[in-house]
C-alpha cells in the first residue's frame, strides 16, 4: 500500500501475443473496466486485485513491440508510464521468444522506472527445449524475473508478491545501462549535460532516455525539447552528434541504437539460456506446413470459414426457437392483458416485436463470436492474415489489413477500431473503407430470416456465399481505391506468427461475452429507440377506410364456422389473411409506407417493392432492425413462432422470389453499416469527408451490384 493508503498503480506492458491480456484477466477476474484513453481511440482496460491486504490497480497498456513513436499504441504506452508514473511496470514477455520480447524490456529499464519481468509461457519454452536461469537473468538485467504460465494461472501469487516487495523496497538494485560504445556514450553525455541545465528534466523523463530519443529522431520528444529555453542549442548539438556518429559508424543512429540493445539482450540470454536436444522445429512449425502452405493455405481457410458459418446456423437453431417461444409468450400475455389500442400496439408490436425480433438471434451471434475467439486465441487469426497476404499484396494492401476485416465478421465497430494496427494512414483509410463489406453479426439475422424462407435446406451454403461475396468485393475495392483515390505502394508486411495455443474455456467465454454484450446493449438502447420510431412511422396516420370491409369478412368467417361451412383451420387462415391485408393497407398509408412508396421507383429495378424499401431505410440505423421492420410490415408481431410466420409470408409472397431475395441480401451486405459503426468510422478516420464518401460509395455499390444480379437473373429467366 502506498503512503496515503491509495492502491498501488501497476501497469502491464508487453508485446502482442505475449499473454498480457490473459494475465490481466487472471488477476482481475470480472473486476475490470474498459474505456478509451483521453483524446485517442486506443482501448484502456483497468482492473483491481487485493493481495495480502494490499489493493492493486492494474492498467492493461496497449500491446506494443517498442516505445518508439511509430504508432498510437507506442505513444500511449510510453506517455502513460512517464506522465502517470505507475508504482511498478510489469513487462510480460514470451519466454519461448525471449530475445525479441526483451527489446521492449530494455527500453522500459532505460526509462528509470521500477520494472518486473513476468516470464510468461515458461512451460512452452521448456517444451521447446529452452531452459532459462531466471535468477541469473534477473541479476544480469537488474530487475525481478518471475516465471508465469498465464493460461494455467501459475505464478500469479509470486508476481503479486514481487510487485508489493519492489514498491516497498527503497534500496532496489539499479539495472545496468546498455553501453552504446565509446563514441556514442560521449555524445549521449554531452546532450545530457545540456538537458540537465534546465533543471526540470521534462517532468519525469530521464535525461539519458531523452538523449537517446533525440538521437533516434523521435518527433514527439523533439517537440518537448523545443519548449526549452536552450532548445536551438540542444537540437543543433543533437543534429551534429547524429551526423558525426553516422559518419563514424556508417549507419543510421536508429539502427545503431537498435543493434546495441539487441547486443545487450543477446549477451544476457547467452548467459542465462541453455538449449536442450529438444530445441527444434516445434509443433507450430509442423502445423504451419499445411495451414500457411502456398497451395493448401487458402482452401483450408475457406473451409474453416464455411464450417464456422454452417455450425453457427445449425447449432443456433434450437436456442433461437426457445427465445422465439419466450418472446411469443410475452407478446400473447400482453395482448390478452391489455385492451386493444395504441398502448397495446406500442408494447407488443413496437417494443416486444422490435427488441424481441433482435434478441431471438442472440444464440447465432454468440456462436459466431465464440468461433472468432477460437481463431484468435489459438493463433490461427495471424495465419489467416499471412495466407491472405499473397492476395492482398497484389491488390495494394498487406495481410495485416485482413485482421480488422476478419474481426468485421463479428462486429464492424471493433473492426474499425482494429485498423489502428496499421501504421500507414493510407493503408488504414483503405482498410476502413472496405471493412464495411465484411458481414457483421448484425446482418446475420437478416441472412438467417431470408435464407430460411427461400432456401430452408441450403441456408448455410447461401449464407456462406454472401460472406464470400463480401470478401471478394472488399478485395476488389482495395484495387479500385489504390488506382483512384489512394495511389501508391502499401507498407511492407511484417507480422509475427505466434505459436499455436490451446485456449482456455474461460478466456473464450470472456471474449464471446464482451462482444455479445455490445449486441445486447444495442438491443436495449439503440434498437429499442429505433423500434419505437419505426412503430410510430408505421402506425400514423391511422387509416380509417379500407379497400374491403375486413371486420365484416372476419365476422362472416366466424359465422361460416358456426354453421359448419368451413373448418376451424380454414377460418383461422381466412382471419389471418384478412388481418395481414388490413395491416398491409394500414402500413402503406402510414408515414413509413409513404416513404417506401416514394423510393419504390428507385429500388424497383432491383426487384424491391415499398416494403423492402422501408426495411432498407430502417437498416441505415441498425441492420438488426430490418428483421423487426419486416415483421411489422407483414403484421406477424402477435402470432406464435414469429420467425416461422414471417418466413412463410416472405416465401409465399407472389412479388418475391429467390432472385429478389438474393438481390436483397447483396444490398444488405454492401450498403453502409449502422449509425454506431459510422460514428466509430468518423473517430478513426478523423474526417467527415471520409464518412460521406463511405456512405455514397458503399450505397452506390450496393445498388449497382444488386441491379446487375437482378436484371441478369431476369434475362435468363430466374424470376
Amino acid at each position: 500500500m502506498t503512503k496515503d493508503n491509495s492502491p498501488l498503480i501497476v501497469a502491464l506492458a508487453g508485446n502482442p501475443n505475449s499473454g498480457k491480456t490473459t494475465l490481466f484477466n487472471n488477476l482481475t477476474g470480472a473486476n475490470q473496466h474498459v474505456g478509451n484513453y483521453p483524446g485517442v481511440t486506443v482501448e484502456k482496460k483497468e482492473g483491481f486485485v487485493k493481495h495480502n491486504s494490499h489493493n492493486i490497480k492494474l492498467i492493461d497498456l496497449p500491446g506494443t513491440y517498442s516505445l518508439s513513436a511509430y504508432s498510437i499504441e507506442e505513444i500511449v504506452t510510453r506517455n502513460y508510464i512517464i506522465k502517470n508514473k505507475p508504482n511498478v511496470v510489469v513487462n510480460i514477455v514470451d519466454a519461448s521468444n525471449l530475445e525479441r520480447n526483451l527489446y521492449l524490456s530494455t527500453q522500459l529499464i532505460e526509462l528509470g522506472i521500477p520494472v518486473i519481468i513476468a516470464l510468461n509461457m515458461s512451460d512452452m519454452a521448456r517444451s521447446h527445449g529452452i531452459n532459462i536461469d531466471t535468477e541469473l537473468l534477473s541479476r544480469l538485467l537488474g530487475v525481478p524475473v518471475i516465471p508465469t504460465i498465464g493460461h494455467k494461472k501459475k505464478g500469479m501469487d509470486k508476481l503479486l508478491e514481487a510487485i508489493i516487495s519492489l514498491e516497498s523496497n527503497d534500496k532496489a538494485p539499479q539495472p545496468p545501462e546498455v553501453n552504446y560504445g565509446k563514441e556514442f556514450e560521449e555524445e549521449i553525455c554531452g546532450i545530457c549535460r545540456l538537458l540537465s541545465k534546465d533543471g526540470k528534466v521534462f517532468n519525469g523523463y530521464q535525461p539519458r532516455w531523452v538523449a537517446l530519443k533525440l538521437l533516434e529522431d523521435d518527433q514527439e520528444i523533439q517537440k518537448l525539447v523545443e519548449a526549452l529555453p536552450d532548445s536551438e542549442k540542444i537540437l543543433e548539438t543533437v543534429k551534429t552528434a547524429r551526423e558525426k556518429l553516422e559518419t563514424l559508424i556508417g549507419d543510421e543512429t536508429v539502427a545503431i541504437i537498435s543493434d546495441r540493445r539487441y547486443g545487450f539482450i543477446s549477451g544476457a540470454c547467452s548467459e542465462a539460456i541453455t538449449l536442450t536436444g529438444e530445441h527444434r522445429h516445434d509443433i507450430s512449425d509442423k502445423i504451419d506446413l499445411a495451414l500457411i502452405h502456398p497451395v493448401l493455405g487458402l482452401p483450408i481457410f475457406a473451409g474453416l470459414m464455411w464450417l464456422m458459418f454452417n455450425l453457427t446456423f445449425a447449432l443456433g437453431e434450437a436456442p433461437m426457437g426457445w427465445i422465439e417461444s419466450g418472446v411469443s409468450f410475452i407478446s400473447d400475455w400482453l395482448s390478452s392483458a391489455l385492451p386493444e389500442g395504441l398502448i397495446s400496439s406500442l408494447l407488443v408490436d413496437g417494443i416486444i416485436g422490435g427488441v424481441g425480433g433482435v434478441l431471438v438471434f442472440l444464440p447465432n451471434i454468440m456462436l459466431l463470436f465464440f468461433s472468432i475467439a477460437i481463431l484468435e486465441d489459438t493463433g490461427y487469426m495471424a495465419r489467416a492474415a499471412f495466407v491472405m497476404d499473397r492476395i492482398m499484396h497484389k491488390i495494394g494492401l498487406h495481410g495485416k489489413s485482413f485482421i480488422p476485416m476478419l474481426i468485421g465478421f463479428g462486429c464492424t465497430v471493433p473492426a474499425y477500431m482494429g485498423s489502428r494496427i496499421l501504421e500507414d494512414k493510407t493503408d488504414r483509410l483503405i482498410t476502413l473503407h472496405v471493412t464495411t463489406f465484411m458481414s457483421c453479426g448484425a446482418r446475420l439475422p437478416v441472412y438467417i430470416l431470408v435464407c430460411g424462407a427461400f432456401w430452408p435446406e441450403n441456408a448455410g451454403n447461401v449464407i456462406f456465399s454472401i460472406y464470400v461475396l463480401g470478401i471478394l468485393v472488399a478485395i476488389s475495392m482495395v484495387k479500385v481505391l489504390r488506382l483512384t483515390r489512394f495511389k501508391g505502394l502499401s507498407a511492407p508486411f511484417i507480422m509475427e506468427l505466434p505459436p499455436y495455443r490451446i485456449p482456455t474455456f474461460r478466456s473464450l467465454l470472456i471474449h464471446m461475452w464482451e462482444r455479445s454484450w455490445l449486441y445486447l446493449r444495442k438491443a436495449g438502447t439503440v434498437i429499442l429507440g429505433i423500434s419505437i420510431i419505426m412503430w410510430f412511422l408505421m402506425t400514423f396516420p391511422e387509416k380509417e377506410t379500407f379497400s374491403q370491409d375486413y371486420e365484416s369478412l372476419i365476422q362472416n368467417a366466424s359465422t361460416h364456422l358456426d354453421t359448419g361451412v368451413i373448418t376451424k383451420d380454414q377460418k383461422d387462415s381466412l382471419v389471418s389473411d384478412y388481418n395481414n391485408q388490413m395491416s398491409a393497407e394500414s402500413i402503406e398509408y402510414s408515414f413509413a409506407g409513404r416513404m417506401g412508396k416514394f423510393i419504390e421507383p428507385v429500388i424497383e429495378p432491383l426487384g424491391f417493392d415499398w416494403r423492402l424499401g422501408i426495411a432498407i431505410l430502417s437498416g441505415f440505423a441498425a441492420k438488426e432492425v430490418v428483421v423487426a421492420t419486416m415483421g411489422t410490415v407483414y403484421g406477424v408481431g402477435e402470432t406464435d413462432e414469429k420467425s416461422e410466420s414471417l418466413r412463410a409470408n416472405l416465401a409465399n409472397d407472389p412479388l418475391y422470389s429467390p432472385l429478389v431475395a438474393y438481390s436483397f441480401l447483396i444490398f444488405v451486405l454492401l450498403y453502409m453499416p449502422c449509425m454506431a459503426a459510422m460514428a466509430v468510422f468518423l473517430r478513426e478516420s478523423g474526417s467527415w469527408k471520409e464518412v460521406f464518401y463511405q456512405f455514397l460509395y458503399s450505397t452506390g455499390l450496393a445498388y449497382g451490384l444488386s441491379f446487375i444480379v437482378y436484371q441478369c437473373g431476369k434475362l435468363i429467366g430466374l424470376v
